[in-house]
């Protein structure tokens, strides 16, 4: 996965990170639909489109916000993206009048100069923001950490995955939601470290952690099949506790030994306790 479209999977499945990142309250979030738009008969497409509700009254003052994320250096940038917006204006004619231009730069590095032609949107409209200088943002926000997370250099990218893991099974309490965020979280390890395999996604984030998550239903499908390879004839259950042992090896805990084999998680205790 690019790295800019984990930006826009994040900021569609999370939008108030993104309104965290730019400094408004992330509750700012529930005025919003989040959106990809296509430019007709061009070859401009603009990736990320905060568009207000019209339904709701309250988001009358609120502006549309047109994200790009850049994360490679390209000379004519700015005049692409601010002609996408205005032909954006042209064809959909949005009834809302306020707006600005968001760019999220991976490094400053990769700004390029912005044209004078243009100075006239540069100053009311255009923001610019650099996630390599954003170890002045506060550690506290689990949004912007993952954030941070992505443009990290490796070395520290490792402590911080642990540090996010943790956050977010302590502040999210909605299962759902925190399947989501861990997801996420591997998105992004598994595109920062495209040469690892599973064990070592796994020894990152701890396998109780990414329970539900590709890698591990991935596993959880491989264990299974290597059940039913050993049965021939021999009583499935017996199989199956010979395979404890082997999870156990893989660093697995017992509540996980007892999800992929389908066993209650007593047994399974008792079975490592007796052996």
């Amino acid at each position: 996965m690019k790295t800019d479209k984990i930006f826009y999977k994040l900021f569609g499945e999370f939008p108030e990170i993104f309104f965290e990142l730019i400094g408004k309250p992330p509750t700012t979030s529930n005025l919003y639909e989040f959106k990809s738009q296509e430019i007709k008969e061009t070859s401009f497409r603009l990736n990320g489109i905060f568009i207000t509700l019209n339904s709701l009254n309250t988001t009358t003052n609120e502006p549309i916000y047109f994200v790009e994320v850049q994360c490679y250096k390209d000379k004519l940038f700015y005049d692409r993206f601010l002609t996408s917006i205005l032909l954006y204006f042209y064809q959909y004619q949005p009834s809302n009048p306020h707006w600005y231009a968001i760019v999220i730069f991976d490094t400053r590095k990769n700004d390029v100069d912005y044209p004078q032609r243009l100075d006239s949107l540069k100053k009311p409209h255009l923001r610019c923001f650099y996630l390599d200088e954003m170890e002045r943002v506060s550690s506290d926000s689990l949004g912007l950490g993952i954030i941070k997370l992505i443009v990290e250099e490796n070395q520290k990218a490792k402590i911080s995955v642990k540090q996010l893991v943790d956050k977010a099974k302590l502040e999210v309490k909605d299962a759902a939601i925190q399947r989501k965020v861990l997801e996420l979280i591997e998105a992004i390890l598994v595109n920062k470290f495209p040469n690892l395999n599973r064990e070592e996604i796994k020894e990152m984030l701890s396998l109780e952690l990414i329970k539900g998550t590709r890698y591990y239903e991935e596993l959880k499908e491989e264990v299974r099949g290597e059940v039913k390879e050993e049965v021939r004839g021999e009583v499935k259950e017996e199989v199956k506790i010979g395979m404890i042992a082997k999870l156990l090896q893989r660093g697995m805990s017992v509540e996980e030994i007892a999800d992929i084999l389908e066993l209650d998680v007593e047994f399974v205790r008792k079975i490592v306790e007796d052996n």
